[in-house]
């Protein structure tokens, strides 16, 4: 259980045996017969390990119980098989403690998640794509409104989000995968807001539309133009910008952009798929994007970031019904004790801050 564990943390931290063995002064031989099960680390050893690894002690002892299936990635190609390991190993991390915690309940916290009805057996119009994502939106009562939290929404419906610092990844465009039959999106955390709405409800269209795209269509052109759907529906885009205009002033997309969540590029997009402006118009407003450098950052503020509550919450929902102790919960949220401790008792900088 060790090696494979050991073999995990170092994939994830990007580390080769070599690298490893130099950081905690042993050989690199003697790390590899650590992760094949030849040799056993001492208790001194193993903390050494964890603290390179940033791991906690526990982490070595919990037992395999998830791994990735189907796993699409965005702009997969692009990015080294390092990295891509180092990110799996780390979606996988996450999702073992969040198998863990949900086992501890009596009965199941999150709905499982269901397929929705009155979606078309095969997308051979473009729109049926848009009808697609009306359904959906009709199937979880969401009406034609901003969707405030994309995450929370996701979550309650069965599919489980989880977050990593990708900023160092600009490759990295978000994942899709199965685990144990359960569906996974995975999205950077310090991303912009618009940027993660966006991948969550693109992955979303690969999930409600698999098995249904025609052959005559690109299954990520389809499920680009699900996410602009999801998030901000024909009605919506209509009522507020009308059925034909010649010329959208770039205030009116970035006021849109703050209501409902979708980048001012997506919002072109959407304006052009619906006939709103012509393809011509928006291929000069995108060269004025690339002009202006708001193809790399749009103007005004960032899209407030999504936030993953569930799982904190269900963390604190098992201390309370007491079946988890602080120590458990510690170590389920990667924390310290005390880092734990301070967060419990409303001390963190965020309650300071508010002071």
């Amino acid at each position: 259980m060790i090696g494979q564990r050991l073999n995990r943390a170092r994939k994830a931290a990007g580390l080769s045996l070599r690298e490893l063995g130099a950081r905690v002064g042993l050989t690199h031989a003697a790390i590899k017969k650590y992760e094949d099960e030849q040799a056993t680390p001492t208790s001194a050893t193993l903390l050494n390990l964890a603290r390179t690894l940033n791991v906690r002690m526990e982490y070595f002892f919990r037992p395999e119980t998830a791994s990735l299936d189907r796993i699409e990635y965005r702009k997969r190609s692009s990015l080294p098989k390092k990295r891509l390991d180092a990110i799996e190993h780390e979606v996988i991390d996450q999702i073992e403690r969040r198998i863990e915690l949900e086992a501890l309940f009596p009965t199941p916290p999150v709905a499982a998640f269901a397929p929705v009805e009155g979606l078309p057996d095969v997308i051979d119009d473009a729109s049926q794509i848009e009808h697609a994502a009306e359904a959906v939106r009709d199937a979880w009562d969401l009406g034609y409104d901003p969707i405030p939290d994309l995450i929370d929404v996701l979550e309650a419906r069965g599919v489980r989000v989880f977050m990593i610092d990708a900023n160092a990844d600009a490759k990295f465009d978000g994942l899709a995968a199965s685990v144990n039959d359960m569906p996974v999106i995975v999205v950077g955390s310090n991303w912009p807001g618009d940027r993660q709405r966006f991948t969550l409800a693109h992955e979303l269209g690969h999930l409600m539309l698999a098995g249904r795209i025609g052959a005559s269509f690109d299954e990520e052109t389809v499920c680009n133009r699900f996410a602009g759907a999801f998030i901000i529906p024909q009605h919506s885009v209509i009522q507020a910008l009308g059925a034909h205009r010649s010329v959208i002033e770039p205030k009116e997309l970035s006021l849109l952009k703050e209501e409902f969540g979708l980048s001012m590029a997506g919002l072109l997009y959407r304006a052009r798929d619906l006939g709103i402006v012509t393809p011509a118009w928006r291929d000069e407003q995108a060269r004025l994007f690339r002009n202006k450098g708001w193809h790399v950052a749009e103007p005004g503020k960032r899209h407030p970031a999504q936030k993953a509550h569930l799982f904190e919450q269900m963390v604190f929902h098992a201390l309370a019904e007491g079946y988890i102790g602080e120590s458990k919960a510690a170590e389920l949220l990667s924390m310290s004790l005390s880092a734990f401790q301070a967060e419990r008792a409303l001390e963190g900088s965020d309650a300071a801050a508010d002071q």
